[in-house]
């Protein structure tokens, strides 16, 4: 069976990498891919991005299945033209997509159907977005309503930085479209976690728990990226918590896009805020959604999976999820992000990569913006390489995958040294270097 994955980053590296791993998989295409995808025999970059040249690849190539990775192509429809071909895609549609595509929808969605999240408002006009600050406070949220590539959230803990962050998205267009409109949240305490799940429209399978390191630096410091590290399962989120977030979030976010016609299918990504404290009953609050898996959250979850991930996609793009099941390796993985010179800026790119070492079962260096040139990697971007190593306990995964991290060079690299701290007891939380 051949497969393609739409996207080029490390989310899809690690996608590709456990579909490919199918007893019945002889040939997974990653579109457009990257330096990591170019390599092993099962896999083979395609130089795709346009939605209707993708869908006449899949016809042409015999493509059983696609699976989309990032939120762009989600955005601009590529489910609802391979599906007005009767070809087979798991992802939602540019309808369905608006959960992530709009902060405002997502917003209005959630009030509408009771789902709980943070007090929000919504803004044009700069005038009225700094008044709106002036009669809040600080800390408060600023989010561009668009697809901004994890840089259109500003937690800002002053009031300067808040009007900063108005000025800069709705002023000097900075952000372009996607800064065009800004919601501003209420300021939440707590600890975050990213809950995702497979959905079919009606069904839900749930993936493992996993926990995602925003902020740049040590210790949750410095400016919000993409994704610095993380790890699975997530502590924090309890067999407790973990039905009520299906019972007051997950499903009824379903539910509700069913009910709005606009069925849900495809990964769908909660990112949530569980308050402090150790009772059952304590508040959860939505901060997110994403309608794709997370990214670095995918990889440790990719590594936990023992069973056949093509068994659960097909499944989902026959509707009938309820009849799948994954098995989950109980080791925890974690891993660690190393970023380019400058990120999450305008990164460096063109930095030769050396000290890559071989795949192995129990530890993955999945790629994201890396090229091949000359039979040299190097760096093409911000986030290059995600380091995932499995292990029996946090700590030892943690450390299998620092003891790699330390070999991996490139001029400029940047990467924290803290990745898990939250699950380790306070004796192990000593960053590493």
């Amino acid at each position: 069976m051949k497969l393609l994955v739409i996207g080029s980053g490390g989310r899809e590296h690690a996608l590709a990498w456990r579909l490919a791993r199918s007893p019945r998989v002889h040939k997974v295409y990653v579109a457009p891919g990257n330096g990591g995808t170019e390599a092993g025999d099962l896999l083979e970059n395609v130089p795709l991005t346009n939605a209707e040249e993708l869908a006449d690849f899949v016809q042409k190539s015999g493509v059983s299945l696609t699976v989309v990775g990032p939120e762009a192509p989600l955005a601009a429809g590529v489910v609802d033209v391979f599906r007005a071909r009767g070809l087979k895609i798991f992802g939602p549609t540019r309808a369905a997509a608006q959960l992530e595509s709009s902060k405002d929808y997502a917003k209005a969605f959630m009030t509408r159907h009771g789902i709980p999240t943070a007090a929000y408002a919504t803004f044009t006009d700069p005038a009225q977005a700094h008044a709106y600050i002036d009669q809040q406070g600080a800390p408060i949220v600023i989010k561009a309503d668009g697809l901004a590539a994890g840089k259109g959230v500003v937690v800002a803990m002053t009031a300067d930085e808040a009007h900063a962050a108005i000025d800069a998205m709705l002023g000097d267009g900075s952000l372009g479209e996607a800064g065009a409109r800004v919601v501003i949240e209420e300021f939440l305490t707590g600890e975050e976690a990213s809950f995702i799940v497979m959905c079919d429209g009606r069904h839900v399978l749930a993936l493992a728990t996993s926990q995602d390191h925003k902020r740049l630096q040590d210790g949750d410091a410095g400016p919000n990226t993409g994704g610095m590290g993380a790890y699975s399962p997530a502590p924090i989120v309890t067999p407790e918590l973990h039905h009520r977030i299906m019972r007051e979030i997950i499903l009824p976010t379903v539910q509700g896009m069913a009910r709005d016609g606009i069925p849900y299918t495809g990964f769908l990504y909660a990112g949530l805020m569980i308050a402090p404290g150790d009772s059952a009953d304590r508040p959860i609050k939505t901060l997110e959604f994403n309608c794709r898996m997370g990214d670095p959250e995918t990889q440790p979850i990719m590594m936990r999976i023992k069973s056949d991930l093509l068994d659960a996609l097909e499944h989902a793009v026959e509707g009938t999820l309820d009849q799948a099941d994954i098995v989950w390796d109980r080791r925890t993985a974690l891993g660690v992000v190393l970023a380019a010179h400058n990120y999450p800026g305008t990164p460096r790119t063109g930095d030769a990569i050396t000290g890559l070492p071989a795949d192995a079962d129990d530890r993955m260096v999945f790629h994201a913006a890396t090229t091949r040139k000359d039979g040299q990697v190097q760096t093409s971007g911000g986030r290059v390489l995600c380091v995932t190593a499995l292990g029996d306990s946090i700590r030892i995964a943690r450390d299998r995958a620092y003891e790699t991290v330390s070999a991996i060079h490139f001029d400029g690299r940047q990467y924290r040294g803290d990745i898990g701290w939250r699950a380790l007891k306070p004796s192990q939380q000593k960053p590493r270097s």
